[in-house]
């Protein structure tokens, strides 16, 4: 049996990462965090895919939130200090990341695993899965993770969530903007299949440079945002690939990415 706690599966331009720690509820142990910060960083610059599936084993939660039991293990105050640093590592890693990531909500996504959640691109969610911020019910607060709510949640919405730890349905989620699909009972695979269709059948070049537009553009000011997009338009321009979806435009075919 492996003693990894993330598996990677490719099918053809589509890698599929997995927290394997079903009988954690995939919390996020310190190695866990390092296996998938090495995951994104690999993935994420691999010019043959063109889509990263994140999720969760089994089908009660796609992460739980940290792992309490691992956090409060050796190395003292400063240790677990410099561990817990590691989760800042993975967002990082992620937003750094040229390849798309969609979320594959199986289930619960709590604490760290709400926000790990919140920092892929995209999510589709099972028609049971629940979200939400439990911590302030150990008497811990969101501290990292709100990094990425204040990011993705209207201030009001967010701060309910974390001042009364109170979990929300798909639907709920779907509202706040959240997620981008609840799927049916029994058809989460159909749902996310669909979307990572559509994400993958564009340039991987140009969404790869998009992405990383909008990631590096998202705190600067109003002035300063337009001016880095100017740049960042000029060189999508000149990209092969735009050439390639303009004629294909033109001549009303198909176009053929070549991702660059």
């Amino acid at each position: 049996m492996s003693d990894n706690h993330v598996t990677i599966e490719r099918e053809e331009t589509v890698a599929t990462v997995t927290i394997d720690r079903e009988q954690r509820r995939n919390a996020l142990a310190n190695q866990t965090v390092e296996e998938l910060t090495e995951a994104f960083e690999e993935l994420g610059q691999d010019d043959q895919l063109r889509v990263i599936v994140l999720t969760g084993a089994g089908d009660k939660a796609f992460c739980a939130g940290g792992d309490v039991g691992d956090q409060q293990s050796g190395g003292g105050p400063l240790g677990m200090h410099k561990a817990r640093g590691g989760f800042a590592d993975m967002l990082i890693a992620m937003n750094r990341s040229e390849t798309p990531i969609i979320a594959r909500v199986n289930g619960k996504a709590l604490g760290g695993g709400f926000g790990l959640l919140l920092n892929c691109d995209m999510a589709v969610a099972a028609h049971d899965a629940t979200f939400g911020t439990p911590e302030i019910k150990l008497g811990l607060f969101p501290m990292m993770i709100s990094a990425v709510i204040q990011r993705n949640i209207h201030r009001k919405h967010a701060l309910e969530m974390m001042f009364t730890g109170r979990q929300i349905d798909g639907e709920r989620a779907l509202e706040l903007g959240i997620i981008n699909r609840v799927a049916e009972e029994g058809k989460l695979d159909e749902e996310l299949g669909d979307l990572v269709d559509r994400v993958a059948s564009f340039s991987p070049a140009i969404l790869g440079l998009g992405r990383r537009a909008f990631y590096d553009t998202q705190d600067m000011s109003f002035e300063e945002a337009l001016r880095t997009l100017h740049s960042e338009l000029t060189i999508n321009t000149l990209a092969e690939d735009a050439a390639e979806g303009i004629m294909a435009f033109m001549a009303k075919r198909d176009p053929e990415w070549k991702g660059k």
